[in-house]
């Protein structure tokens, strides 16, 4: 039932039909891919996140193509002139992926696992809530997914955050869908927040939390002050899939509940 030869453009398909246990119908996967890591080793790569190896692509035969964001618009043009079915998701919040899991599982016949997968990452979601709703103070998080240009959180990622017990500071810019208005174009909007934790997720590179401290004017923010500055590596937590709700959340919670021990 459903389509037999999936292309997964970025990672959370993939790894949503593993867990599923429809990896069989997986012709190819974005070179992005770190989860499982069984997908890696298996599957041939074919594309990135903003260019894909189309006649590769094409080669495999697939009868859908899926991917995620404006981001990919291109790709997916390409693919739809050649006669591919595409499928781009665009959900940017938790409950939207859990929402793209029940609706991938239903899409090649696994509805019911799908639900029950979705279901177990909400609960899950839940405990996390629980625990962290008895913190004694939330502390103030900024968290960045680039540097140059300092870009901010996105929504899903600014929700995580407040369920591991933590405020993000922009959350009016964790709100916008795109990235580019998510750049913040002047520093002092951030240290004017005075976040007590800065978390970086650089998409692509490592975090360089000594390069954040030595930024001018932003000696007096609390988080560098304290030397509260963390990394997420940004395939658990950037990628709109089971991850960030399993290892993406565990990672914010730990720093979130570890600061909460050293100045609650």
């Amino acid at each position: 039932m459903g389509p037999r030869r999936i292309v997964c453009l970025t990672e959370e398909p993939t790894e949503t039909l593993y867990r599923l246990g429809e990896q069989d119908r997986i012709v190819g996967i974005s070179g992005f891919t770190v989860r499982p890591p069984e997908a890696r080793r298996d599957k041939p790569r074919v594309s990135a996140f903003t260019s894909a190896k189309i006649d590769r692509i094409l080669a495999l035969q697939p009868d859908l193509a899926v991917g995620f964001s404006d981001i990919q618009a291109d790709i997916a043009q390409a693919l739809i002139k050649a006669g591919v079915e595409v499928w781009i998701a665009n959900h940017r919040s938790v409950e939207g992926i859990l929402d793209y899991i029940r609706r991938l599982g239903a899409l090649v016949g696994a509805a019911a696992r799908a639900n029950q997968l979705a279901d177990e990452l909400a609960r899950g979601l839940d405990d996390v809530r629980e625990v962290s709703a008895r913190l004694p103070c939330r502390p103030r998080v900024y968290f960045e997914e680039w540097d140059d240009p300092h870009i901010s959180g996105i929504r899903w990622v600014s929700e995580l955050v407040a369920i591991a017990g933590g405020d993000d500071v922009l959350p009016h810019r964790a709100s916008q869908s795109l990235a580019r208005d998510r750049i913040v174009g002047d520093p002092a909007e951030i240290i004017a927040t005075a976040p007590q934790i800065i978390i970086g997720s650089w998409c692509g590179k490592r975090f360089r939390p000594e390069q954040v401290a030595a930024r001018a004017g932003w000696d007096d923010v609390p988080a560098i002050r304290d030397g509260e500055l963390h990394e997420v590596k940004s395939p658990l937590i950037l990628q709109p899939g089971p991850a960030a709700l399993t290892d993406g959340l565990a990672a914010l919670r730990g720093i979130i509940h570890g600061w909460s021990v050293r100045h609650g």
